[in-house]
């Protein structure tokens, strides 16, 4: 059954809006972080993507603050499952049932609205069956808090054992050209159940852009410093397959972020790239991805030289890969 999919109705370019408050090093202060929020949407982006786990709330307030009298105008995303415990301080995996009521409904606080356009349960709780999460998301839809459901970072049989229970608008999971999982098996399985496949990191967490040329320069917060291919080890390495990257975006007529998520949208209408950035102009170079075609060759090209075969080091440590139910390539 195809599902009517909301994130075609306006830009297929959405904005991750985490790093403006969490996992990036210092978060912007509010001014900055409204200035850039308010160029967005100034600039035509529509999808906005947050989460109750960044900044342990404050990434919420801050969407919710700022595009409020947009509200209306924008396609609005956020997601549950995951925060910083209140006592712990650290962060928390916790898909039960009343956990995800309470969850929404702080979000809803939060973002000043009464309804969120797309939910996602951000982790599969390994504690507590999908089908019982989603069960709890389906009585979200149900009283009118919020209008489809989505999953973050789960393999194929765990989509298909949530749509067993309410069709599921959107799967999210990591997707650029040096992290190839969902083509394991989830891409096929959004493509044949109508499901978007919203791709965050779809810069690589700004390698793709080839202007991150020493992690040295990385704030000691930065998440990056903890993933194994930006270690001292792989990142040259993977720094050695951007000279011809970048040679590939020139001949198309584009920047390398532009090459990176037109070569997302070459693999199908149904993969939404969620870009994140603070800097205004890199917000604006990204959505101008939007018209730029790759040739059938470049995007072979491309697939070649930058794939889970070429590149240096896994994408998360071990304790970061434990929270995740995605497919492995062997």
């Amino acid at each position: 059954m195809q599902i009517e999919n909301p994130f075609f109705n306006g830009p297929g370019i959405g904005l991750g809006c985490m790093n403006l408050s969490h996992a990036y090093g210092t978060p912007l202060s509010e001014p900055d972080a409204a200035q850039a929020l308010n160029a967005a949407f100034d600039m035509g982006y529509r999808h906005f993507d947050t989460a109750t786990l960044y900044g342990g709330g404050a990434n919420e307030k801050l969407v919710g603050k700022v595009l409020k009298d947009k509200r209306q105008q924008l396609f609005l995303a956020s997601k549950c499952g995951m925060a910083i415990g209140q006592e712990s301080g650290k962060k928390e995996i916790d898909g039960r049932p009343e956990t995800l009521k309470s969850q929404c409904e702080a979000s809803l606080r939060r973002l000043q609205t009464d309804f969120i356009d797309l939910y996602y349960l951000h982790r599969l709780d390994p504690q507590v069956p999908i089908e019982e999460s989603v069960g709890a998301l389906s009585r979200l839809v149900d009283d009118g808090k919020i209008g489809a459901i989505g999953l973050s970072e789960v393999s194929a049989v765990s989509l298909a054992k949530a749509q067993g229970v309410h069709p599921i608008a959107a799967l999210q999971s990591e997707y650029s050209l040096w992290t190839r999982n969902p083509e394991i098996a989830v891409l096929d399985a959004c493509r044949a159940s109508g499901t978007a496949l919203v791709a965050f990191s779809p810069l690589a967490r700004g390698y793709l852009t080839a202007t991150l040329t020493d992690t040295g320069s990385l704030e000691s917060k930065d998440i990056r410093n903890i993933m194994p291919r930006f270690n001292a080890q792989n990142y040259p390495k993977n720094l050695a397959l951007l000279d011809e990257y970048v040679a590939i975006a020139q001949e198309a007529g584009c920047t390398p972020a532009q090459l990176a998520l037109a070569w997302l949208r070459s693999k199908g209408d149904f993969v939404v790239p969620i870009p994140g950035t603070r800097i205004v102009d890199h917000m604006r170079e990204n959505l101008q991805a939007e018209s730029v075609t790759l040739a059938n060759e470049t995007v072979t090209r491309l697939d070649a030289l930058i794939n889970q075969s070429s590149v240096s080091g896994t994408r998360y440590n071990a304790a970061q890969q434990a929270e995740i139910d995605t497919e492995e390539f062997a």
